[in-house]
């Protein structure tokens, strides 16, 4: 019988002697399936002190954990069933109670038993069915101290104890995001307060690969600066790279840590191939670096998730090397673990399709102004459709520079806290018009060349416009923000080609064209939304001067919030001079000193609350309060009172509110409290949708959730306790909330009374 067979036997042996009331199948299947590496390492007392934890693991109770003091610190035995990523997880926990694991070591049960000789007679009974006894399991012993400030107490340790049995049932589970979320959560607020104690995360790691260690495992010998997170880091960049961990030791020498791990690939295969041990090399180091910079990351495990997506990408793309240049700049990684840990939607929509362009962008976003003018998009994107030879060309670049451009924004608008919502919302709006007005441009031109130019009777060009309605029209554009736009031209006639068509089939064609070449990959993401014309869905996609003037007037069909709807028009682009007709038109319908019918107006709110607020949510939009209150409150003063006073006609909202404070029909403080309620709940409503990048994203998670949690960080809300940014970032949107809904009813109760 070779050797092994033989100590296995030998230890088998003492241990049922030395231990006669542990259940001999318990003792049998541990030494015959542990790691070879475990007996050589513990004495027999050791080995019965494991034992006796392994025979509490059930499927109910999946990890035991004992916590001895020892010497400096304590001595941790953590018993378990064997998952993937379980390690990574059981050494964040350790680390997200500041404990500084000084020494250590993984022993896992082989795949397959190891020769063992057959079961010696036992006047023992073995209990009938014993759940989970053939399965896998681990062995996990660290020696740990508390780093200074830091308290390792009975509390402490039932907590921890508690907290590993909640994530191993994650695991058992195969919830591994929820349980790399948990654990995440716990090690960045960690992090969040005591930043200067994770410097060294930086510093470099040196890795040797050892294939002829183990028969079945590489060996990966690693030398780094000592840092409390190491070992989560470094475990968490295997597991994210596929990489299962079999065994390790670990142990300080000198101001240094040796670690050795023995992994597997994910065909769980050796890694050989010098081309994946230099990916798994720099990867692995990468991650270990960006994991200091979760702080700044609303979403901590989406952040991970996204950079080990963003690595992989990185490696097959020809650009890598420049790519791993930039990410080895200071200031590269935390700008990326706030973007990745922020939208689903830019990842989804850019950074993962287009990563390639994501670096210029990061590199210079902060020499790069918010704001672009008009002009100054419309010069360059003119300058990349001059390349263009056909339409499907002059197509796919517009929408190429759309998408860049409406990253840019996003994201600087989203890394830079200096900037201001009416800002962003600005350089939004300009985007949307650069990019409408070529658009229009574009498919006029296009139709002409197959139908010829529209003419009226006169034989003269038939004028076309296109105005905002809206957010657009009000400048105030944001995350996700439909783009809703109004079409008018000049009035019946055909166009002058060989193949001519009556102006209204020509026009819808034109809008039905612009529809498509303007994409929108997601709901709301520069949709443009038509649905703000006479006779709504129903009506045609554009409609003559007089047919608008007809039915916007005093014997139209206009129903009072459409006349209330118009606030918004704002000329956009297309013939000036009729823009400038609708807009006079529209003055003389909306701020007339015919009466408006405040009671039905009052009466679609009630309606709106009801139909579109889920009981028991609260919608930032609809719901009372919402940002339909401080913006209706705007419109209906601008109605009421828009024919006897010129500075209320505009279509922004702020600058109406600031003009009825200046008319007296806001006080001082009614107008700075809906100001301030409508800045705050804009940003409560771009905070929601930017992270799937969805339109209808208005409800709020509920109070006390995860996503609670992280849309209170995605808002600033960052102190160390998350749970206490999240309860100031209720009873904001409460305040706010409940002071634009008292001056709203107080208000206009008052004025239908």
């Amino acid at each position: 019988m070779d050797q092994p067979a033989i100590q296995r036997d030998a230890v088998l042996n003492s241990l049922l002697a030395a231990a006669p009331d542990l259940p001999p199948d318990v003792v049998r299947d541990f030494v015959s399936r542990m790691d070879e590496a475990y007996f050589q390492r513990f004495q027999p007392a050791d080995i019965i002190r494991h034992l006796q934890l392994i025979e509490h693991l059930t499927p109910d109770h999946p990890c035991d954990v004992s916590v001895i003091a020892h010497e400096d610190g304590f001595l941790l035995v953590i018993v378990a069933y064997d998952y993937f990523s379980e390690f990574a997880a059981i050494a964040g926990l350790l680390s997200s109670y500041r404990l500084d694991i000084r020494e250590g070591a993984l022993y896992t049960y082989t795949d397959s038993p190891g020769p063992i000789a057959p079961r010696p007679p036992t006047k023992w009974k073995r209990p009938h069915g014993r759940p989970g006894l053939t399965r896998k399991k681990i062995v996990d012993v660290f020696r740990v101290r508390p780093l200074p400030g830091s308290t390792f107490g009975p509390a402490e340790q039932r907590t921890l104890s508690n907290e590993l049995e909640q994530v191993v049932r994650l695991l058992d589970t195969r919830q591994f995001a929820d349980a790399r979320r948990f654990v995440n959560r716990r090690l960045v607020e960690t992090l969040s307060a005591a930043r200067g104690a994770f410097h060294g995360l930086l510093a470099p790691v040196q890795i040797r690969f050892d294939n002829q260690a183990s028969p079945t495992s590489t060996a990966m010998d690693i030398r780094s600066t000592d840092t409390p997170a190491f070992l989560y880091a470094f475990a968490l960049a295997l597991s994210m790279r596929g990489l299962y961990i079999h065994r390790a030791r670990f142990e300080h020498v000198g101001d240094e840590l040796h670690d050795r791990f023995f992994v597997r690939g994910r065909h769980g295969r050796k890694i050989e191939s010098k081309a994946e041990q230099q990916e798994l090399l720099v990867t692995a180091t990468l991650a270990k670096q960006f994991t200091q910079h979760l702080i700044w990351a609303p979403d901590p495990t989406k952040a991970l998730e996204s950079f080990d997506q963003f690595l992989d990408q990185l490696f097959r793309d020809a650009s890598g090397k420049k790519t791993l240049a930039f990410l080895s700049k200071k200031s590269t990684l935390p700008l990326l673990a706030r973007l990745l840990g922020t939208s689903e939607y830019l990842w989804e929509d850019f950074v993962r399709r287009q990563h390639a362009n994501l670096l210029p962008i990061l590199d210079a976003y902060r020499d790069t102004p918010l704001v672009r003018s008009r002009r100054q998009l419309a010069l360059a994107l003119r300058r990349l459709l001059a390349r263009a030879r056909t339409d499907d060309r002059r197509r796919v670049l517009l929408n190429q520079f759309k998408d860049q451009e409406l990253f840019r924004i996003d994201m600087k608008h989203l890394l830079d806290r200096t900037t201001t919502l009416p800002d962003f919302s600005l350089a939004l709006t300009s985007l949307a018009e650069a990019i409408l007005d070529q658009a229009v441009r574009d498919c006029s031109a296009s139709l002409v060349r197959a139908h010829g130019t529209p003419q009226l009777d006169r034989r003269t060009p038939c004028p076309f416009t296109v105005f905002a309605m809206g957010k657009f029209g009000g400048r105030e554009l944001g995350y996700a923000s439909d783009i809703e736009v109004l079409f008018v031209y000049g009035g019946p006639g055909r166009t002058a080609g060989r193949h001519p068509l009556d102006h209204s089939e020509h026009y819808e064609r034109l809008v039905h064209l612009l529809l498509q070449w303007i994409e929108s990959k997601q709901e709301g993401i520069f949709r443009l939304d038509v649905r703000l014309r006479p006779h709504g869905g129903k009506g045609v996609l554009a409609n003559t001067l007089d047919e608008w003037r007809r039915y916007y007037s005093p014997s139209g069909l206009a129903a009072p919030f459409e006349r209330q709807a118009l606030v918004k028009l704002r000329f956009v682009c297309g013939n000036r001079t009729l823009g400038r007709q609708v807009e006079a038109h529209r003055d003389a319908f909306v701020y007339s000193d015919r009466p408006w019918d405040l009671a039905a107006a009052l009466s679609l709110r009630r309606q709106q609350m009801k139909e579109l607020v889920e009981p028991g949510r609260m919608n930032v939009k609809y719901s009372p309060g919402g940002i339909v209150d401080i913006e209706y409150a705007a419109q209906y003063l601008q109605v009421m009172h828009g024919h006897a006073l010129a500075g209320l006609r505009t279509p922004n909202t702020l600058e109406a509110l600031a003009a009825a404070e200046r008319h007296r029909l806001l006080s001082a403080g009614e107008a700075r409290a809906l100001r301030d309620a409508y800045l705050f709940l804009r940003s409560i409503i771009d905070a929601l949708r930017i992270v799937r990048g969805h339109a209808r994203d208005l409800v709020l998670p509920e109070i006390g959730s995860d996503e609670f949690i992280f849309l209170a960080r995605r808002m600033g809300y960052t102190e160390d306790d998350w749970q206490a940014g999240a309860r100031r970032l209720a009873e904001d949107i409460t305040r706010h909330m409940e002071q634009s809904r008292t001056i709203y009813a107080h208000r206009f109760a008052r004025e239908n009374g």
